[in-house]
């Protein structure tokens, strides 16, 4: 059953690209005109670099596939198989394959300017200042939560620290015998993924603990050199680290999936979870559903990424569509395979270890999934066991099988970690222009303003409801879900506006515009309601000021929309402000 689920959704996928994918990229987009790439016309060798499809399909893929559309759907299988899996299709499928998509086109017709740099085009100046500031907070905490949990995962899997930091060095070794050396890319990044597993095998038996080296507190030095390291990752040159490493990162994710899928198909478990789960002690599965499986289906960090850093490494218009919407069906499939390890991969577990139960004799998805409380705690666990437990039928180790899915998550957190420092780099670089502060646009400033907010989320503490000390970044990370698909709802408004002011066809944009702003804002109030019940202040102001700050975005769109009906002013100077900018 779990393997013909499997092929009924990867079926659907090759279906969304062959036809869908061609109806919006032609129909809406324009992916086939002759334009000058931001790539070429303001090329610095450093953030514009025109670059191979496939290294840059393995940058965005990677950027954007981080350890969100694993953590979702192994939280959200909770409520069952089949509600988890229509969403990932119909989600992925026509409305974050559309947004990634379209983000992606929009910034390269916009000179490679950011989802909320444009944002001043169509909707006004105060528009994008708003836009700046919702995005900025977001990021920031993307920045702390990930950070803390890498670090977590390198304490609770040291066995992830030897092949993971090995990979950096890996991926300068490959991005110079590219670029410098002119090396077709294939070959040194398979050679270097080979070394990498050969180097998770090494790990299992030489597990790196820094308490073995006189730290005191492994975590918090964790995050203190991650976050050096992103600082100094997103400040040099796209082509030395970035992308050679997320090269890397993609065939790993391809031979993790083919290793996972050829683990289903050979194991063939059954469900072990029910097609719906709904009774008294169940949270609302709407709209909580939707936002527990975001990047998934669809997520407003994905723009981000498009309009952040794929568009200025874009050579060619023509390779946006199987970058912006390809990428986003293999993040289904990643999510289609997370779901399924949830789903039927922890049947085939036997005894482990659970965040939520601690030693367990024989897992089963009733046991993982005895609370919600518990599914929320356990979070990528069931990934790790059970994607184990399908890498375990093609004959992998039990140890080794569990590294290698380790590792997988941690590569991917971290992926999202440099590229999410590299687009807050960007962002306060616009905010700067935005308030008229030149300082904030140098490089190395910009830098420290995207990192330091973030590390003060990692280490502040707070109370929360239950009057437990936590960090700021995790006591505010409920919400994360809802703004995520709040921030994908407001570019697809920009995006309707946009296209809709050049005379396309944009109801394929303004329907999804409609249902995720829709999803998030019955979220936001149930956040807030639940925040009110249980007296949390942080929350409940920081979540007002969210809904105040949508709620503003909504109007402005909604005057931007009766202020220019059927204008084609967003249209008519994109060209003229890349040759402006090429010009400086």
């Amino acid at each position: 059953m779990a393997a013909l689920a499997a092929i009924v959704v990867l079926a659907c996928f090759a279906l969304g690209y062959r036809f869908y994918a061609r109806f919006v990229g032609e129909r809406i987009f324009g992916d086939r005109d002759e334009l000058e790439m931001p790539a070429h016309a303001l090329r610095d060798e450093r953030d514009y670099v025109p670059t191979d499809p496939h290294v840059l399909f393995g940058h965005h893929f990677t950027s954007i596939a981080g350890a969100a559309p694993i953590i979702g759907p192994c939280v959200a299988a909770y409520w069952g198989w089949l509600p988890a899996l229509l969403w990932v299709v119909i989600g992925t499928i026509f409305m974050g394959a559309v947004h990634d998509f379209g983000a992606l086109v929009l910034s390269v017709r916009e000179g490679g300017r950011s989802i909320a740099d444009v944002a001043a085009k169509v909707l006004g100046k105060r528009a994008r200042l708003l836009f700046l500031c919702f995005v900025a907070g977001v990021v920031w905490l993307v920045l702390a939560v990930f950070a803390m949990a890498i670090a977590g995962l390198f304490v609770a899997q040291p066995a992830s620290v030897l092949p993971i930091q090995s990979e950096i060095v890996l991926a300068v070794i490959v991005g110079w015998l590219v670029y410098k050396k002119r090396v077709p890319a294939l070959w040194p990044s398979v050679i270097a993924l080979v070394v990498l597993y050969a180097l998770v095998w090494v790990g299992t038996k030489v597990p790196i603990d820094l308490a073995d080296f006189g730290a005191s507190d492994p975590r918090t030095t964790w995050i203190l050199l991650l976050f050096g390291y992103s600082a100094i990752a997103s400040l040099l040159p796209v082509w030395l680290l970035l992308q050679p490493r997320d090269f890397i990162n993609s065939h790993q994710l391809m031979v993790g999936l083919a290793l996972l899928f050829a683990g289903l198909f050979v194991a063939h478990p059954d469900l072990d979870a029910p097609a719906i789960r709904m009774d008294d002690d169940s949270p609302p599965l709407f709209p909580l559903l939707f936002v527990t499986i975001a990047c998934g289906a669809i997520s407003g960090f994905h723009g981000l990424v498009s309009s952040g850093t794929t568009s200025k490494q874009l050579s060619e218009l023509r390779h946006a569509r199987p970058i912006g919407y390809g990428a986003m069906l293999g993040e289904g499939t990643l999510a289609l395979a997370s779901t399924l390890a949830a789903v039927a991969g922890i049947a085939l577990v036997g005894a482990c270890e659970l965040p939520s139960h601690g030693a367990v004799a024989d897992l089963s998805w009733s046991t993982y999934y005895d609370s919600w409380a518990h599914a929320g705690a356990n979070k990528a666990s069931a990934f790790v066991l059970g994607g184990g437990a399908f890498l375990e039928a093609v004959g992998l180790p039990t140890e080794l099988a569990r590294t290698v899915m380790a590792v997988l998550v941690i590569s991917f957190a971290a992926t999202t970690l440099d590229t999410a420092t590299r687009i807050q780099r960007f962002i306060v670089a616009e905010l700067g222009d935005a308030v008229s502060l030149p300082v904030l646009k140098r490089p190395t400033v910009a830098t420290a303003v995207a990192v330091l907010p973030a590390i003060a989320l990692c280490f502040g503490e707070t109370t929360d409801a239950m009057g437990q000390a936590k960090q700021v970044g995790w006591v505010l990370w409920p919400i994360f879900g809802a703004s995520n698909q709040m921030l994908a709802a407001l570019t697809l408004m920009v995006l309707a506006l946009y296209f809709g002011a050049r005379k396309k066809p944009v109801l394929p944009i303004v329907i999804p515009m409609l249902l995720v702003t829709g999803v998030a804002l019955l979220a936001l109030l149930a956040k807030l309601q639940e925040f009110l019940a249980t007296g949390d202040d942080l929350l409940t102001g920081v979540t007002v000021a969210l809904l105040a700050l949508v709620v503003w975005m909504l109007t402005e769109g909604a005057m931007a929309l009766r202020r220019k009906p059927g204008s084609d002013a967003a249209a008519d100077d994109v060209q003229e402000d890349v040759d402006q900018d090429a010009g400086h």
